[in-house]
């Protein structure tokens, strides 16, 4: 018998991997014999890069680069099993974790690091990037990512306008003459996990601009700003990205990458689960068991359990979630081919306990859903 399990991270207490390992040790514990394929997931966020390196045998690449605030950082990136895919997050190197909280401030903050991972994975001689654009710390439209890649973003002067989202107000040309040739023969895939668009309302200003440390007015500054971007975009470019679903991803770096570099925008989970062949992995299993750290209504929005249940359901493979929390909006998973919703919480907790027992907790639950499975089988039997 084969269980596929094939979890995202819990955030903030496991990876993906440890996840998938603790969610094995569960079935094991009930199901000895059973054959357990542990598949990391992802959906465009944190640990994409971990997933897919693990996934496809690869390996990790480490550079210096420029961080949101300017200031150098080390950033770690992919380098697939076929040798010729690179994965990067744009947190790694542009993320809002790298900012100190008294720090924030997306007028200023840069994705140029961003690029120069971009030119450190062209150097390694690759055909395709998967870029992860969750976490950033910036609202700058990927205007420091084309800079770093050799494209020009100028004044009326005729000088480069700055970092930071601000600086967008004061662009009145692009020109991509300089930009690096490399880049007309690599496919450039971005793994996003949002529907918004550029601005507005909904937009990346709007929506998650006060995280990054924006204030009201900040906001509507930044908002014109990568309306502005926009403009100028589809003047020079001839590549109207305002209002595609996802360029407002990481504070328009979604917008930035389509218009800049022709890139091509995906659902992060998608994108994931093909690297790691996750269809013929579910061909043939007796169950599917997922889960994340919190499983509520926004996983419908296309988060990993959501994806994994997708595929299952095409195969006709049943589908648990066992996550670290489950709210009641959660129960409209239930309508996506996914036959139960489990928390691994055995009862009141506080969070910090939780978290700091998650890989303890997650195999408990795992172990309480093959019981459960297992009085299905012996009742299927009788």
């Amino acid at each position: 018998m084969r269980i596929v399990v094939a979890p995202d991270s819990f955030k903030g207490s496991l990876t993906a991997a440890e996840a998938a390992r603790a969610m094995a040790r569960g079935v094991r514990a009930v199901w000895p014999e059973a054959e357990v394929l542990e598949v990391p997931m992802a959906d465009g966020g944190e640990g994409t890069v971990d997933a897919l390196v693990a996934a496809t045998g690869g390996r990790y690449v480490t550079r210096q680069v420029t961080g949101p605030l300017g200031r150098p950082v080390e950033a770690r990136f992919g380098i697939l099993g076929d040798g010729e895919t690179a994965v990067i997050e744009m947190a790694a190197a542009s993320g809002l974790l790298l900012v100190p909280p008294a720090e924030r401030d997306p007028r200023y903050t840069t994705t140029y690091g961003t690029g120069e991972l971009i030119r450190a994975a062209l150097d390694l001689g690759v055909r395709r990037i998967v870029c992860g654009i969750g976490g950033s710390a910036t609202n700058d439209g990927g205007a420091g990512m084309v800079q770093a890649l050799g494209g020009r973003l100028l004044k009326a002067d005729g000088t480069e306008i700055g970092f930071g989202g601000a600086a967008l107000l004061e662009l009145d040309r692009i020109d991509l003459s300089g930009l690096d040739p490399r880049l007309q023969d690599v496919e450039i895939l971005v793994a996003c996990d949002v529907d918004n668009p550029l601005c507005g309302p909904r937009g990346a200003s709007a929506v998650y601009g006060p995280q990054k440390g924006a204030t009201p007015e900040m906001v509507e500054l930044l908002d014109r700003a990568l309306g502005h971007l926009a403009d100028v975009m589809a003047r020079d470019l001839g590549r109207d990205v305002r209002d595609i679903p996802g360029a407002g991803a990481a504070g328009g770096l979604g917008a930035g990458l389509m218009g800049f570099l022709g890139a091509r925008l995906r659902p992060g989970v998608e994108v994931v689960m093909e690297a790691v062949r996750l269809d013929a992995l579910v061909e043939g299993a007796a169950l599917v068991i997922t889960g994340e750290g919190k499983t509520d209504g926004q996983t419908l929005a296309g988060k990993v359990p959501l994806g994994v249940a997708r595929v299952a359901a095409r195969k006709g493979v049943p589908v648990i979630v066992v996550s670290g929390a489950v709210t009641p909006d959660a129960d409209r998973l239930l309508d996506h081919h996914i036959a139960a919703l489990l928390s691994i919480c055995e009862g009141p907790i506080a969070l910090e306990e939780a978290m700091a027992r998650a890989a303890e907790l997650l195999e408990r639950a795992t172990a309480r859903a093959l019981r459960l499975v297992q009085v299905g089988f012996d009742l299927r039997r009788g």
